[in-house]
Formats: C-alpha cells, structure tokens, sequence
C-alpha cells in the first residue's frame, strides 16, 4: 500500500469516527452571576471580560475570578463564565464539595432550587448565595440534526463510552437537544481523570 492509499485511509477512518462518536470535553468548577452579584462582586455596571470561546454558542470563559468559601474550606482562583444569567450558580465537583464542607446535589445546570448556598469572595467584598450549589449531571448537548440522527430525544438518559486511555462507560447521560447548541459530551473533572481524558478524545453513544 502506498502512501496516497495510506493517507486515504486515515482519513476514511476519522470521518467514520466522526459520524459514529461525540466529541467529550471535561469541565472544571465554574461560577456563572447574575447582574446583581456580578456588580456586588466587582462594582456598579461591570462588564464581563471575555478571554476565550467555549464549544457552546454564546459561552465563553471570562478573565474575572472568585473565592468560594464553605463551611469547611475555600477553593481561590475559581472562573466566571459567560454571559450573565438570571441566577447565580456554582458548578463544582463531588471533590471539590468535600474540600468546602458542601455535599452538592447532581444537577442539571440551572436545576437549583432547594441546593446548597456558598459565599463567594473578591477582595474585600463578598456574597451569600441561599441556594445554586450544584455538581454538573454528566450530559450531551445535541442538535437536533444529531438527535434525530442517533435516533435520542430531549433529556432521553443515554450510556456514554469514553474512548479514553481507561475507556469508561458512564450510565445516566443526560441529551440534551437545542438548535442553540453544538453536539458534545460534558463530564466533570472527577469523571474526567477518572477515565484517564485527554483533550480531543471522543466517545460513544450507548442506549
């Protein structure tokens, strides 16, 4: 086999990984505010500062950082993502909830009622948040066009393999389908490094 077969065959062998497997990115703890606490944090009509694009249209990682402060410990340097949202809410890991004193409930993000509450801090300000302390339900946002073509629907629970340096299959993955969305699978770091991910790796979808 010579080389133009070769590299025809590489690339064959990528677009049927594409077809058949999801991209799987691994998100960290996260704070999203609301405009009061984004100005009780950092001041009267303070704007965000976008530093990078995420996958999901529309979000993006922001230059500004808090202090989460539990009862049983503090994580520093914890990023605020983008844009604003109507609540204020804290995303976080099951580890992470032990370094805070916090047993967060697994949720899908924006699911907070009856959650934990958290103070964040920046300098010398800081807040109380009653409720919005969640650890993120592993999940796959999905077009529509994907959905229909792995034939899942809207919050339909979905195995994921993680085709990862210690492949895992996760039970419970939440679809989610919005044509707001790009197709991809979130995990958090616990899952994350449980699986051995690295950045680009890509897994399959397991009814």
């Amino acid at each position: 086999m010579n080389t133009v077969q070769c590299d025809a065959l590489e690339r064959l062998a990528r677009e049927i990984t594409a077809r058949i497997t999801v991209e799987v990115e691994a998100s960290g703890r996260h704070v999203h505010l609301s405009r009061a606490h984004l100005e009780a944090l950092f001041g009267p009509g303070y704007q965000l500062n976008r530093v990078r694009d995420l996958s999901q249209p529309g979000q993006f990682v922001c230059a500004e950082r808090v202090t989460l402060v539990g009862p049983g410990g503090e994580i520093g340097n914890v990023v605020v993502l983008g844009p604003e949202r109507k609540q204020s809410q804290v995303e976080i890991s099951l580890t992470d909830g032990r370094a805070l004193g916090i047993a967060p409930p697994v949720r899908i993000s924006g699911d907070i009622k009856d959650t934990p509450g958290i103070i964040l801090r920046r300098g010398d300000r800081e807040i109380r948040l009653e409720q919005g302390v969640v650890a993120a339900k592993r999940h796959i946002h999905m077009t529509p066009a994907d959905a229909e073509r792995w034939g899942v629907a809207d919050k339909q629970q979905v195995r994921l393999k993680c085709l990862t340096a210690r492949p895992v299959t996760f039970e419970a993955v939440e679809v989610r389908v919005s044509p707001q969305f790009a197709t991809a699978a979130h995990i958090d770091y616990d899952e994350a490094n449980a699986c051995g991910f690295q950045k680009g790796d890509r897994g399959m979808i397991l009814k």
